[in-house]
């Protein structure tokens, strides 16, 4: 564990029908559940948590895969997401199927909930977790979610890109909750193929108004010179500068926190 990124974090476990994971809070006020990409809680995600947390929220990091702390490496993230495809808390080639974790996840929602207070909890999801968020809509307490990247089922299989991650009957209830006003924020690179536009799509048609969709240009010769690889929306790929896209983006999904949770 690097110590030094995770610098300002208490760190606690927290256990629910038999599986216990470390978990990392900062700040105070309403809990925002944030859900590492891979390859797990790097520097630039303990980063954004104290951003959570600058704006009056309890920013909660739960280990679900990788070192805590460590930062990210072609090999460290090869041999993580290898690992991760084949454990059957999370359905990486599964469509129509609402990851075993998001049980996990909404439980510890919970939790902070009755812990931090507030009118809810807010979710941010990224990359193989960015679908996370609406499956923990199941439960009401969640009034924040957000997808980042969104990369599960990974697009490499028939019918995949257009997939959610989440099953007929949790996708009717998040529907249900978006008609009553919750709303879900989406974020993404244009050219970002693990996080394909199709998928965006269909949570515009599944959501409508209630979905905000987010694509930033990564496109050749895009003007802001991102690679057309790029991929991390509100971790490794942020430049802080005002007027920025994904400053912008970064923006956007604070007050979204601040607006939902912070009476």
């Amino acid at each position: 564990m690097n110590t030094k990124a995770l610098q300002g974090y208490e760190i606690d476990e927290f256990s629910h029908d038999g599986n216990s994971r470390e978990v990392f809070r900062i700040g105070t006020g309403p809990a925002v559940v944030v859900m590492s990409e891979m390859p797990g809680i790097t520097p630039r995600v303990a980063e954004f948590g104290r951003k959570v947390a600058g704006v009056g929220c309890t920013a909660v990091l739960p280990s679900l895969f990788g070192t805590p702390g460590r930062s990210p490496s072609m090999g460290y993230l090869t041999s993580t997401l290898t690992k991760a495809c084949i454990s059957r808390e999370f359905t990486a080639f599964l469509r129509n199927r609402t990851s075993p974790i998001t049980k996990w996840l909404r439980a510890l929602a919970a939790y902070e909930h009755g812990r931090c207070g507030g009118p809810g909890v807010g979710a941010v999801g990224m990359c193989f977790t960015g679908g996370f968020a609406l499956g923990m809509m199941v439960d009401e307490r969640m009034l924040a979610p957000v997808l980042s990247q969104p990369s599960l089922p990974l697009p490499f299989i028939k019918g995949a890109k257009r997939s959610l991650g989440i099953s007929k009957k949790d996708l009717q209830i998040v529907q249900d909750r978006v008609d009553d006003g919750v709303c879900v924020i989406g974020l993404r690179f244009s050219n970002d193929g693990m996080s394909p536009r199709e998928r965006f799509d269909r949570l515009n048609e599944e959501f409508g108004d209630g979905f905000i969709g987010v694509e930033i240009d990564s496109s050749p010769g895009n003007p802001h010179r991102f690679s057309t690889r790029a991929h991390s929306v509100l971790t490794e790929e942020v430049i802080e500068e005002s007027g920025h896209p994904t400053q912008d983006a970064l923006n956007l999904v604070l007050e979204h926190f601040k607006e939902r949770l912070i009476l």
